[in-house]
């Protein structure tokens, strides 16, 4: 999973919690992918209605179980014939599926939407210790982190496993750097160190066709 870092002045775009325009979501599904995708966002929406006033913890079960249920794990060179895409969550819903960016992509969009704190969330990038044929091998990965506080120990939301685990509880992930739609956080530090979108042009990409899918 290759990164492009370009510097100087860029257009940013920031997502705004609660800010999903589901009746464009719902005319572009259809427009692109056909009714199964419909239904999928039909029932994103219910999910999100269903725990709009319920705790964070309960966001995070039901946003990280919905898309590691109706996303099937393919990389970008099967899916989109291309070595690096990050796919917006209408991408991915509309090809049910996608590698780990897409799953945490979309996870963190809805979290949001939800009202949960652009602060408490960031897309972390780890290496992982996998398995291949019983082979311990180690890989790039992308989890969501969530961080109660600045300062406390992350709950990982992962592809790789329907539990929503403490940071603590996940040996097998070493944390690279971590960013969100306004900061760039590397290793350990409770402070970010730069503009993610600044840094990180695939981001700023994204964000920017998010926008455009009607997710403000």
């Amino acid at each position: 999973m290759l990164i492009c870092i370009m510097l100087g002045f860029c257009c940013v775009a920031y997502l705004y919690a609660g800010g999903v325009q589901f009746n464009r979501l719902t005319e572009l599904a259809k427009q692109r992918y056909g009714d199964h995708a419909v239904q999928s966002i039909g029932e994103l929406n219910q999910a999100l209605n269903r725990v709009s006033n319920a705790s964070d913890e309960e966001k995070l079960i039901a946003i990280n179980g919905f898309f590691n249920r109706k996303l099937e794990f393919v990389d970008d060179l099967n899916l989109w014939k291309q070595s690096d895409y990050w796919a917006t969550p209408l991408e991915s819903i509309g090809m049910q599926a996608g590698d780990c960016e897409d799953f945490s992509i979309a996870k963190y969009v809805f979290l949001k939407a939800l009202n949960i704190s652009n602060e408490k969330l960031r897309l972390t990038y780890v290496r992982a210790q996998l398995y291949d044929q019983d082979v311990k091998v180690v890989k790039a990965h992308m989890v969501l982190s969530y961080y109660k506080t600045p300062t406390s120990e992350p709950l990982i939301l992962d592809n790789l496993i329907p539990d929503i685990l403490p940071a603590s509880q996940r040996p097998d992930l070493n944390p690279i750097f971590s960013f969100n739609d306004k900061g760039l956080w590397v290793g350990g530090s409770t402070q970010p160190k730069a503009s993610s979108q600044q840094h990180l042009s695939k981001w700023r990409d994204v964000l920017l066709r998010i926008r455009a899918d009607g997710i403000e």
